[in-house]
């Protein structure tokens, strides 16, 4: 599977750099001088990103249904994705010349408080009704949504905040995209949890007997959830449905074992979202989709099929 998902990923990435609006082929590569600068500037940053994102929004879904201990939701759905969008929309607001940096980080603390939001909201509900976790997920991100629309329809920044909460990568240029790299690093250490987070999925009680830090680990992966969602926020928008649909089939394909399964939920996002982003600009040749609709509605499909079709035991 690993091989599988390894030769499609590259496969995607080599039709990626080739797809677009502007020909470009192997042979005008030797032959003319702009196309290698298309290559580095557009297609190249543009292919990275949507690798990094799709597969460190899929770590983070993960990570986040360990964390909840709920297969049925996902940072984008819960409530972080709208909490960073409100984030960017703050500082924008306060701060409109303040740095990339700046927003980063007040959409991460927002992105924070709105995840800690949700998991004290889950804590509350009866366990015996794990789709009611979901539910509550997508009304929570509802909530938080209106309310980012709302103050940006008072403050005639509806276009703006447009553009945060339908994830697409058409903007993405050499020296606009760099920040996206720090998600790669993010998701990579949370791999090196990834023992940790499989064992706090088993619940607050046998974690801590266990010997495991329950406090300490449930901090460092909503952290990590946090930065994630924020920075792919910040660079790209908001992509619903990674982080719930992919590890979700992973997990019936591969088993649950986090350790082994971390690096095909990763390769399997960043397929599935480029396969997507090709699709959104070839279906309306030359105009693009962007990918945050195309996965809407390939992900609303996946999400009914496995709230309807699940056979197997959710926590």
């Amino acid at each position: 599977m690993a091989l599988a998902l390894a030769g499609m990923l590259v496969a995607l990435s080599i039709i990626s750099l080739f797809v677009g609006v502007i020909d470009l082929s192997w042979a005008a590569l030797w032959s003319e001088p702009g196309a290698i600068d298309l290559l580095v500037v557009s297609r190249g940053p543009r292919t990275i990103a949507v690798v990094i994102s799709g597969g460190a929004l899929a770590v983070s879904g993960a990570i986040m249904q360990m964390l909840v201990r709920n297969r049925f939701v996902e940072p984008m759905t819960a409530g972080t994705g709208q909490g960073a969008a409100l984030g960017i929309l703050l500082v924008t607001l306060f701060a409109p010349g303040a740095s990339i940096l700046v927003k980063m980080l007040l959409a991460s603390i927002t992105a924070l408080g709105a995840a800690v939001g949700f998991l004290a909201i889950v804590q509350r509900l009866p366990p015996v009704q794990p789709l009611l976790v979901a539910l509550v997920g997508l009304i929570y991100g509802g909530i938080l949504g209106a309310v980012v629309t709302f103050i940006a329809y008072q403050a005639d920044l509806l276009q703006y905040v447009e553009i945060w909460m339908n994830g697409e990568f058409s903007g993405v240029l050499q020296g606009r995209y760099e920040l996206i790299w720090l998600v790669a690093v993010v998701a990579g250490l949370a791999y090196l949890a990834a023992d940790q987070f499989a064992i706090i999925g088993m619940g607050r009680t046998a974690s801590i007997n266990l010997g495991l830090n329950y406090r300490q680990t449930m901090v460092l992966g909503l952290l990590a959830i946090s930065i994630v969602t924020a920075l792919t926020v910040v660079t790209v928008g908001m992509i619903p449905f990674v982080g719930l649909v992919v590890p979700n089939i992973v997990a019936r394909l591969a088993g649950d074992n986090l350790r082994r399964t971390l690096p095909l939920t990763a390769m399997s996002g960043a397929a599935l979202v480029l396969a997507c982003d090709i699709f959104g600009r070839i279906i309306r040749y030359p105009y693009e989709i962007p990918v945050g609709t195309v996965f809407g509605a390939i992900g609303a499909g996946l999400f009914l099929w496995l709230l309807h079709g699940a056979k197997r035991h959710v926590w």
